[in-house]
């Protein structure tokens, strides 16, 4: 919307033509999405803590949980406000890109909000069925893979959308074929929109995360978009993908908006609105910029998190009752080793840290 109108004016006024740069917009998403969080926040929380959305805390968890009872949960909705706005205004709305991961994050957001909603409100305390939420979360993520297939067949300048990048190897690439394409973007989009879910356990530490991968996805998203620095740093060139840097911008903005308020001790949770929407986003760019690779290291919180929930699950059941974690997901595991929830969150950002580090590395290492 606002880059429309600084193209209009861009004929009169030299000046607007600085509005055409990616960076630039990136930057102002950025600080639009975390204004945005911040002034409405105080506002969701009121009118979440008013309607008595509540955070419901499991009986087996650590004791220390059992304050958070009652906390007010769907505050990713906040995230979401945040992000569609920025978006409309800052992001080029031609651009067939945003328009997916827009939709995307919008579609799983909605899915999650359903569940927290029938949870907090109808007082159920599994919301959606597991089956019912695996079943719209595969709609969604075949619908996204199946288009992203077709603008791969049927545009020019994106045919790399069909290839499997190896970090680290400059002339490694294997074809995936249309099909292996789908399977691949549908197991993408919908692994790390549930394995950031499973993060979302401890005040602040599925969020921080999110924050820092994103904004490492937007360095790659504006390298795949600029056909002078993609074919310098030996990565594949995806029209139009820079303008993904934007949406990654708003990201960030948003979630650092909502730690504000996410942070020990929450005044807001996310829940599955947020956890599910912003998963699912990651996941939608890390395909388009043939990053996938990359997001399993640099997400490695995400899916450590993920293999102690499977991992429990399958050594019960072998076993008739056995546990190989006191608790899963793996932070309860280490809270209830004697950590704090400050120390467990503080030093899994660490290790996202390290590891977006090692995964922006990929850019120049080849």
């Amino acid at each position: 919307m606002l880059l429309e109108l600084a193209q209009i004016l861009a004929k009169d006024v030299r000046l607007f033509n600085v509005f055409q740069y990616i960076t630039l917009r990136s930057v102002l998403a950025c600080l639009t999405a975390l204004a945005i969080s911040l002034i409405l926040g105080p506002y969701v929380v009121r009118k979440l803590t008013a309607y008595k959305i509540g955070q419901a805390v499991r009986d087996d968890g650590p004791k220390s949980h059992l304050t958070k009872a009652g906390t007010p949960t769907m505050g990713g909705a906040l995230i979401l406000i945040s992000i569609s706005i920025t978006m409309l205004l800052w992001s080029d709305l031609g651009n067939r890109f945003v328009w997916v991961v827009l939709g995307v994050t919008v579609a799983f957001g909605a899915i999650g909000w359903i569940d927290d909603y029938r949870k907090v409100v109808h007082r159920n305390p599994k919301g959606l069925s597991a089956k019912a939420k695996f079943f719209w979360q595969s709609v969604f993520g075949f619908a996204a893979a199946g288009f992203l297939a077709w603008m791969a067949q049927g545009t020019p300048g994106i045919p790399a959308l069909n290839e499997l990048i190896v970090p680290f190897f400059k002339f490694i690439a294997y074809p995936l074929g249309t099909v292996g394409f789908v399977l691949l973007t549908y197991f993408v989009i919908v692994g790390t929109s549930n394995a950031v879910n499973l993060t979302d356990g401890l005040d602040g530490l599925a969020i921080m995360p999110t924050v820092m991968i994103a904004g490492a996805l937007g360095i790659f998203a504006y390298v795949a978009g600029h056909a002078v620095f993609s074919k310098y740093l030996g990565l594949p060139y995806i029209a139009g993908a820079g303008e993904l840097a934007v949406f990654c911008g708003a990201i960030v903005g948003a979630g650092l908006g909502f730690l504000w308020f996410n942070t020990y001790p929450a005044e807001v949770f996310m829940g599955d609105v947020g956890a599910l929407a912003l998963g699912a986003a990651l996941g939608t760019i890390a395909v388009i910029v043939r990053q996938e690779i990359v997001l399993f290291i640099m997400g490695g919180v995400f899916v450590a998190e993920t293999l102690s929930v499977m991992i429990q699950v399958l050594y019960f059941k072998w076993t008739g009752g056995k546990r190989i974690f006191r608790m899963a997901p793996l932070h309860h595991h280490y809270e209830l080793e004697g950590w704090k929830e400050s120390q467990v969150v503080v030093r899994f950002w660490i290790i996202t840290m390290m590891l977006v580090l090692f995964g922006l590395s990929t850019l120049k290492l080849r």
